[in-house]
């Protein structure tokens, strides 16, 4: 039905917005599963989960458990997952030694992983901070992080991990160096062919707070630590809030020194610097939709504030558009079953 106008308007938007086949015609970004990760967090024992207190539906699994929640997300067309440990008080000691036993909680979900579910992509973690019981990502000296003695117990564990079976080592410490010292450790260790995602830009940010929850990977408390002197925060070696440059220039040196992929954590607060690396990178940008931006709006939508399925996905959506091709998110399950529909 033709509609008079009283005005001679050439140009109108909204021609593309009449119905929704049309949006989808016009639409510049697109979120399907290709472009989830998901992250998943590992505990010992058998047949159990563990919700996280401040991360509601997300949880930490035995490894039997993992592996059948596994098996669900490669269902679903999840393309990999991030694999987090979460390792006893007991086993934390200052140097992170057991991080490199072979046959320890994350090695050996990593095997059942791979044996159970092959064709999901498995992405390790080589930060110290769940071995250590000083909470740092970095191995502690005299007060200070120390960076290069941090580098060589990476590098062990990287190697640890692509022996297990890992396909992508994702180093979250932000020491310097880092990426060019672990492609040199796996290349010559025989591990050409396992690919390294650097968290280029990872920010000292407030938003990381249920993710040490579901870790218990925060900085130990002066209090209960008197005898040594540990820095109360990671402001030394994770990024200024602040910086958005600074990115671009981290971005250079990761892939001067060989990164596969890159990424910016987190994703929300930092849309800008997710453009900005996505504007000067030749490989594919990652960003992480962090616990603190899940639980916002988990919590949003508890108490009935927000629609929870379509926050999460103008979010992601969000993400993507500023610029990330993959994005690590705790939504990824559910966003993978309402993009089905």
């Amino acid at each position: 039905m033709a509609v008079s106008s009283d005005y001679d308007i050439s140009s109108r938007p909204r021609r593309l917005r009449r119905t929704a086949n049309i949006r989808r015609m016009a639409r510049e970004t697109r979120l399907s599963t290709d472009h989830l990760i998901a992250p998943q967090f590992v505990i010992d024992g058998e047949n159990n989960r563990e919700e996280v207190p401040s991360m509601p539906d997300t949880y930490r699994h035995t490894v039997d458990r993992l592996v059948d929640h596994a098996e669900t997300l490669d269902a679903l067309g999840i393309p990999a997952i991030a694999l987090f440990p979460a390792i006893p008080d007991g086993l934390k000691t200052p140097d992170a030694g057991h991080a490199l036993d072979p046959d320890h909680l994350y090695p050996n979900a990593i095997r059942a992983l791979k044996e159970a579910v092959p064709e999901l992509m498995v992405i390790t973690d080589t930060a110290l901070d769940p071995y250590n019981s000083d909470g740092h990502d970095g191995i502690v000296r005299d007060g200070i992080i120390d960076n290069d003695a941090t580098i060589q117990v990476m590098c062990q564990m990287a190697v640890l991990h692509a022996e297990a079976g890992a396909d992508v080592i994702a180093p979250s410490d932000m020491m310097d160096g880092r990426v060019g010292a672990l492609r040199d450790a796996l290349d010559a260790a025989g591990h050409t062919d396992v690919a390294l995602l650097s968290y280029t830009a990872k920010y000292s940010s407030n938003y990381y707070g249920p993710f040490r929850d579901a870790l218990d990977s925060a900085p130990e408390d002066a209090a209960n630590a008197p005898a040594k002197d540990i820095p109360e925060n990671k402001d030394t070696y994770q990024m200024d809030p602040a910086n958005g440059e600074e990115a671009v220039r981290e971005l250079m040196l990761d892939l001067d020194e060989g990164a596969d992929m890159v990424m910016v954590k987190p994703a929300l607060p930092y849309l800008d610097v997710i453009h900005r690396v996505q504007q000067h990178s030749d490989v594919p940008v990652a960003a992480y939709n962090v616990s603190g931006e899940y639980a916002m709006i988990k919590a949003a939508a508890q108490n009935g504030w927000l629609d929870e399925k379509a926050c999460a996905l103008e979010a992601l959506t969000g993400i993507r558009r500023a610029g990330a091709d993959v994005i690590l998110t705790y939504f990824a399950e559910d966003a993978a079953r309402w993009l089905e529909q």
